[in-house]
C-alpha cells in the first residue's frame, strides 16, 4: 500500500480516488447545469440552443465556479469530495481563503481539460495534482487512517 504522508500528517488519497471522484462530481455537476440552465432559458425566453450562446456559457462558468468555489471555502468538500473523503486544505492544512479557491477554479480548467495536472501528479513528490501547487493547496484524506500509519509518523 503506498501512502504518501503529508505535511502536518496529513495523508494524501489515491490518484484513483481522486479519479473516481472527479467521475462523480461530473454526474452531481450535470443536475447543476441542467437548473443552471433552466433558469437562463427562463428568465431570457430562449428557445433554441444557440441564441445567447456566450451569455449562457458565462452564466454556467460562473454557476459551476460558484459551486466549487463556495464547498471550498465552507468545509473544503463538494458533495462528491464528502463521498469520497477527500478534503481541500491550504499548505498548513486549514481552510483555503477565497482568493485561493477562486484562483484554484480558474486555474483547474486548463490543467484539468488538458491532462497536465493528472500528468504532473505522477512527477509531485506527493502526488498532488499542478493546481494545488501553483494555488498552494493539498487534497488530504479524511479517512482514518490506516494501521500503523500514526506510528510510523511519530518520530
Amino acid at each position: 500500500m503506498n501512502i504518501r504522508i503529508l505535511d502536518h500528517g496529513l495523508i494524501s488519497p489515491s490518484r484513483k480516488r481522486r479519479l473516481a471522484c472527479m467521475l462523480y462530481e461530473t454526474m452531481l455537476l450535470f443536475g447543476v447545469v441542467f437548473i443552471a440552465g433552466y433558469f437562463f432559458d427562463t428568465l431570457t425566453q430562449s428557445k433554441h440552443a444557440l441564441y445567447l450562446r456566450h451569455q449562457r456559457q458565462a452564466w454556467l462558468f460562473f454557476v459551476i465556479g460558484l459551486y466549487f468555489v463556495w464547498f471550498w471555502r465552507h468545509g473544503g468538500q463538494t458533495l462528491a469530495m464528502k463521498t469520497w473523503h477527500i478534503k481541500l486544505v491550504n499548505a498548513e492544512g486549514t481552510a483555503v481563503g477565497w482568493g485561493q479557491a477562486l484562483f484554484r477554479y480558474l486555474i483547474c480548467w486548463p490543467l484539468s481539460l488538458s491532462g497536465l495536472g493528472f500528468i504532473y501528479s505522477w512527477f509531485d513528490p506527493q502526488g498532488q495534482f499542478a493546481q494545488d501547487r501553483l494555488c498552494n493547496t493539498r487534497l488530504v484524506s479524511t479517512k482514518a487512517r490506516a494501521r500503523g500509519v500514526e506510528e510510523a509518523t511519530r518520530v
